[in-house]
């Protein structure tokens, strides 16, 4: 019977074939691993000059600076507060010679536009004129949310933004006021949205 060469023997041997990988012997030299072999510039050693010394009386400048500073501040601060009321004073003004006959006219105008008189009617059972014409300016979303504001101020943020709402509502707001009904400040639909929040608690 032949011998037969071992495998191992016969691809070290054989020509044109690769020989086999051995990991058996061990590594005796040290491999350094990415962190090892980076270093990364350190910002200790780098120069960084220290500040010069402020000169004599810099301080005070700068003391009188900041209080140039404040009191311009304050200067345009009262500025602004003059104009504001001046600007609603005006609108106030035209309120208060609006009659409750022309608030009258206003909410049947709005009427009369309406495709489905008689559903709005329906609804509007009765409220006073001045209910009707706050509630419908409750709704104009035009005017921004009426949600989390006061009437009042809602008015007033949509005149300043040049949104021209109804002087009648403002003239309805007012005579309400001086009748001392604080209650009318307060969106229709704000107070729905919060008794069905607290409505909702117990469930």
């Amino acid at each position: 019977m032949p011998t037969t060469r071992s495998r191992s023997a016969r691809s070290s041997t054989g020509a044109g074939k690769q020989s086999t990988l051995s990991f058996k012997h061990k590594v005796t030299k040290a491999i350094k691993t990415g962190k090892e072999g980076y270093k990364s510039p350190s910002r200790a050693k780098e120069y960084i000059p220290e500040p010069s010394p402020a000169p004599a009386g810099k301080d005070e400048e700068d003391d009188d600076e900041i209080a140039a500073d404040e009191e311009l501040l304050q200067q345009q601060q009262k500025q602004k507060e003059k104009v504001q009321p001046a600007a609603v004073t005006d609108a106030e003004a035209k309120a208060a010679k609006i009659t409750d006959r022309a608030i009258e006219k206003y909410w049947n105008d709005i009427e009369a536009s309406r495709s489905a008189r008689d559903v709005h009617k329906k609804h509007t059972e009765g409220l006073a004129t001045g209910e009707k014409v706050l509630r419908y300016f409750d709704v104009s979303s035009q005017y921004g949310p009426c949600i989390g504001i006061a009437r009042l101020k809602r008015w007033q943020r949509a005149q300043r933004l040049g949104l021209n709402p109804p002087v009648e509502v403002l003239a309805v707001l007012l005579k309400e006021d001086a009748k001392g009904n604080k209650g009318i400040e307060r969106a229709h639909m704000d107070e729905l949205l919060n008794s069905a929040a607290v409505g909702s608690v117990g469930v």
